[in-house]
């Protein structure tokens, strides 16, 4: 009798074995494997996804575009075409640059990005959060290999992510980001990406690219004045906001935030289209990726630009990572 189940329990494990290789599936030991060496032969590839955040008061899908060329050209086109909106990160031999084509407008940092933080949309920083993540889960799907994982997003409300790899590639085809509760705060879906791609010599080159996005996004018009405030829809607890001025030429909103230990300010005011001659340099300063825009991190203050408004967030309170959740909660054109 012991023997018949022995025989029996061997013939079950050897029908799995056939089953998960007829499947095509592989162990997490190999998946791993052939990631590592996936990445170490990758030389540049093109990937487009589109990216809905439910940080905000409503949900908003961008459409966007990356290029890549080792060891560190990096080219990011976010766009939203529903707002006329669009930005784009550069990184060349030059330094980083963050484009915002509707207001003319180039800011140049001696910055490490995208080296100090995860990035939901790029692909070696993804399979470096599985790489890195020794504490990861992983599942072998019907239609690919799930992983979950801890991130190092500059918003913490972004905890935990399940990063979703095509069998046949291993290349990420779904990203979903949650917060403590598990809800899910930014989704992606890869829709097409191509590993080894060629480029030409100007593919990352900052003018080429501030022309070719103008062409598609025109040059806001200015003269226009008044607007709604925009709102964040997290701040912190016991944090409420005291005060909303308006100046007489409406082109400018004040929001005061006051609490026991955190205590801020916000300023929005109407954008202006800057000279085509001028671009900032920022000696100083961080990038701070929030999702539908790029923002600078500047000691206590962060600022950044979303559809024809430029903010800044000021407080001596604040972490940087408390800043940079506030500011990626005003996700919104809506006003209260």
């Amino acid at each position: 009798m012991k023997n018949l189940k022995r025989t029996i329990s061997l013939l079950v494990i050897a029908l799995l074995v056939i089953s998960l290789t007829a499947c095509g599936s592989k162990s997490q030991k190999d998946v791993l494997s052939d990631l590592d060496k996936t990445m170490s032969k990758m030389s540049s590839y093109r990937a487009e996804a589109t990216m809905t955040l439910q940080t905000g008061e409503q949900p908003i899908t961008y459409e966007i575009e990356v290029w890549h060329k080792k060891p560190s050209f990096y080219r990011v086109s976010l766009k939203n075409a529903e707002k006329d909106q669009s930005q784009m990160i550069l990184r060349n031999s030059d330094g980083v640059f963050v484009l915002t084509p509707a207001l003319n407008k180039s800011f140049r940092f001696q910055s490490e990005w995208p080296e100090n933080s995860s990035q939901v949309y790029l692909i070696q920083s993804l399979i470096k959060d599985i790489l890195m993540d020794d504490d990861r889960n992983f599942k072998a799907g019907e239609k690919g290999y799930v992983f979950n994982t801890k991130t190092n997003y500059q918003n913490k409300n972004l905890y935990q992510q399940e990063i979703t790899l095509d069998k046949s590639n291993l290349m990420p085809t779904k990203v979903k980001v949650m917060d403590k509760d598990m809800k899910v705060l930014v989704d992606v879906k890869f829709k097409n990406t191509k590993l080894n791609s060629k480029f030409d010599d100007g593919a990352f080159d900052m003018e080429r690219n501030m022309e070719g996005a103008q062409l598609e996004v025109p040059t806001m018009a200015t003269g226009d004045k008044g607007f709604k405030p925009v709102f964040p829809s997290v701040v912190p607890e016991g944090t409420t906001l005291l005060n909303q001025q308006a100046n007489e030429e409406g082109d400018q909103i004040i929001l005061t935030y006051a609490g026991e230990d955190k205590s801020f300010t916000i300023i929005q005011r109407q954008a202006e289209v800057t000279p085509a001659t001028k671009m900032l340099t920022m000696d100083q300063g961080e990038l701070v990726d929030l999702g539908f825009a790029v923002g600078v991190l500047n000691g206590k203050t962060l600022n950044w630009s979303a559809n024809g408004v430029d903010y800044f967030l000021a407080s001596h309170d604040l972490t940087p990572e408390e800043m940079a959740t506030i500011a990626s909660s005003m996700s919104t054109t809506q006003g209260k």
